[in-house]
């Protein structure tokens, strides 16, 4: 993708400093509007960070955080000797996003949940950067065996940023996530989902009725509302035996 000779002009960017809403959401957002309406058009390269700091007058790490939210939502890409450039013009036709717990309903596999952790805790930095939250401070930890016939499945782990949701233990162990976070109202938009693939640990082992070692698919999904928002980050083992995924391509314009 060649640059375009297009800049952003910062002065369109409206930020509030009472707003509720932290500064680098309100840059973020303003971004994701331009780019969504072709103001900003695939290709086109954006000032420095060292310069829109300065027209906007915020700190170089707060346009560096705004900047990083549409990287991760696939809108912008950095890449060296050339800046950051827009990657997509048009946002992609939401996602239908479903759980585990949603795709084994569907089949009528009578799923059923081993809640192995479900509680508040200080948010590590890892966490923080995974949830694309800087100010966080605590976080919801979930922790599940999937079954389906009395079968595991697979071990699900979440992040959530506190408040979101609080499930109890007995909703857990018959609703699915995502089933929960529309119960309360959450408008899921879109994901960035990675597949891969590793070996079983012992702990693996006990939870899922392997041997160690044996091979295991694994899938970390980040999860974000219609506002941009993260509502939820995953990172799941699933028992190569018993799980596949199945993906639809299709090709491209020649």
């Amino acid at each position: 993708m060649r640059p375009m000779d297009i800049t952003w002009n910062a002065a369109d960017i409206t930020l509030d400093s009472a707003s509720p809403e932290p500064l680098y959401f309100q840059v973020a957002r303003q971004l994701r509007a331009a780019i969504e309406d072709g103001r900003l058009p695939s290709g086109a390269r954006l000032d420095n960070e060292i310069d829109l700091a300065a027209h906007l007058r915020l700190s170089r790490p707060t346009i560096r955080q705004a900047i990083q939210t549409l990287v991760h939502q696939g809108l912008l890409v950095r890449k060296r000797g050339v800046g950051t450039q827009v990657v997509r013009t048009k946002v992609a036709r939401p996602l239908r996003l479903s759980s585990l717990f949603d795709d084994l309903a569907a089949l009528d596999g009578k799923p059923e949940s081993i809640v192995l952790l479900n509680r508040v805790e200080p948010a590590p930095a890892d966490a923080i950067e995974l949830l694309e939250a800087p100010t966080l401070t605590h976080l919801r930890r979930l922790k599940r065996v999937r079954l389906t016939g009395g079968e595991p499945l697979a071990v699900m782990n979440n992040y959530l940023p506190d408040g979101v949701i609080a499930p109890s233990d007995d909703e857990l162990r018959t609703k699915g996530l995502y089933q929960l976070l529309r119960s309360a109202g959450v408008r899921m938009h879109a994901a960035q989902q990675t597949i891969g693939a590793r070996l079983a640990t012992g702990e693996d082992a006990d939870l899922l009725h392997e041997e160690p070692g044996a091979p295991l698919l694994t899938m970390q999904r980040t999860t974000y509302d219609e506002t941009g928002r993260v509502v939820e980050y995953g990172w799941h083992a699933y028992r190569a035996t018993r799980y596949s995924f199945n993906l639809s391509l299709t090709a491209g314009a020649p």
